[in-house]
């Protein structure tokens, strides 16, 4: 993350993450959402446009997750819109403030 602030609140405030933890560091930010937890570290020199930080996230309510998101106006990757992939995965992305892509998936089989 290149500024904590800017990513707390997309995860808090956008995504609906919890932070995670009683202590607050500077540099180093905690947060979780259902059995999901994700760890963030300042990284104030990253380029966006060069970051390829990539998570993969399984859920059992794609589509309930997907329709979440649309509600709290959150930006869908260009790419990535919600679809039933030929790999047997139902998936959609996002990218978040410093363009870690973020996709959710649900098997279909």
């Amino acid at each position: 993350m290149r500024n904590k602030a800017i990513t707390q609140a997309y995860y808090v405030e956008q995504l609906g993450f919890q932070l995670v933890g009683k202590q607050d560091y500077p540099e180093y930010l905690m947060v979780q959402k259902d059995a999901i937890e994700l760890h963030f570290f300042l990284f104030p020199g990253l380029d966006p446009l060069q970051n390829y930080g990539q998570i993969y996230l399984r859920t059992e309510a794609i589509d309930y997750l997907y329709q979440y998101f649309l509600d709290r106006k959150v930006s869908i990757h260009p790419n990535g819109p919600l679809e039933t992939k030929p790999w047997g995965q139902r998936e959609f992305s996002l990218l978040d403030p410093d363009h870690n892509l973020l996709t959710f998936g649900q098997s279909i089989s």
